[in-house]
């Protein structure tokens, strides 16, 4: 009888050991970015939705030329801690009779430099201050874990304060974001913000971490359920990462913010499916216009349809400056 409990508790705690085990590797795979590890790439990261859904697919040389303009420009270099204790970093790029400062927000694992290589430029041009954040864990801001706007958006909040201080003529300020970075400034909304912050952009942004996963479960692998997963990523989250996925959501600052919210996104987006921002639109109870671009994906919108794209914008800062 001995013999028989201890081998069922030994298979327990084998199959215990292998259960967490696969979600310790789901968790370092998408949220983990420990710079002292090797970064290897994963298979899953390398299927036909990441290429498709990136603007190098069918703008390549748009993309690359924004990238180089970029990089070209003399912007300073901005600091900032966050409200735990990490060192945040951002470019910034004044704009002569400037007329708005413009906060941009890049999405997962991203750059303001990609994100925004073909806005920056006419963005600038337009009058705009512009400020570059390199979100936790991205570029020079420190950080070991991406947490899909759940501490994000308290660092797109302090940023806009950092820019408020420092705003000495109180021109109009505009929170810009893509992707993760859209979901980012879209939770920011629901905080107390600077009172020249006028407006929120939001490209392709999702609605939750959890919906996200789901939706790509769905639409990748056409796997329907993936509770127990999410349940194991939740937990490593929360011992680890010190958050959890719950907090990373649109809901309530979408039910709760007052200023004006400018959605775009691509139909045929199957990296973050578009329905996620007609979600962010029904709920958000703010003045708000919602732009689908028709055969559009990821994060292609605004080359997709150069012209529509640009005239939304300069008439949201016209309305609201």
């Amino acid at each position: 009888m001995r013999n028989k409990v201890i081998k069922i508790l030994g298979t327990a705690t084998v199959a215990a050991t292998v259960f967490m085990a696969s979600g310790f590797s789901f968790f370092e795979m998408i949220v983990s970015c420990k710079r002292h590890k090797r970064q290897v790439k994963k298979k899953w990261f390398e299927l036909s939705h990441t290429k498709i859904n990136h603007p190098r697919y069918k703008f390549e040389k748009e993309y690359e030329e924004g990238k180089e303009w970029c990089r070209q420009q003399n912007m300073q270099d901005c600091y900032m801690k966050s409200i735990d204790g990490l060192v945040l970093h951002a470019y910034y790029l004044p704009a002569k009779n400037a007329k708005r400062f413009v906060l941009l927000s890049h999405g997962y694992k991203g750059s303001g430099f990609g994100d925004f290589a073909y806005t920056a430029k006419f963005l600038h041009e337009q009058g705009c201050n512009l400020l570059f954040i390199d979100q936790r864990c991205c570029g020079a801001s420190k950080g070991d874990y991406i947490t899909f706007g759940a501490m994000e958006q308290y660092d797109v909040q302090k940023w806009t304060f950092y820019i408020a201080r420092r705003n000495k003529k109180k021109l109009p300020i505009y929170l810009y974001g893509e992707s993760m970075g859209a979901a980012s400034v879209l939770m920011a909304s629901g905080h107390k913000l600077p009172r020249e912050v006028k407006g929120i952009i939001a490209d392709c942004g999702f609605r939750s971490m959890k919906g996200q996963m789901q939706d790509m479960a769905a639409n990748w692998f056409h796997i329907k359920w993936i509770g127990l997963m999410l349940l194991r990523l939740d937990l490593f989250c929360a011992v680890l990462a010190g958050f959890r996925m719950k907090d990373a959501d649109t809901h309530n600052a979408m039910k709760t913010n007052k200023r004006p919210v400018l959605f775009f996104h691509g139909k045929e987006d199957t990296y973050v499916d578009y329905k996620n921002s007609l979600y962010n639109y029904s709920l958000c109870q703010a003045p708000k216009e919602l732009v689908i671009v028709p055969h559009a994906r990821h994060l292609c919108s605004a080359y997709a349809a150069p012209e529509l794209y640009r005239e939304k914008l300069l008439g949201f800062f016209e309305k609201y400056d």
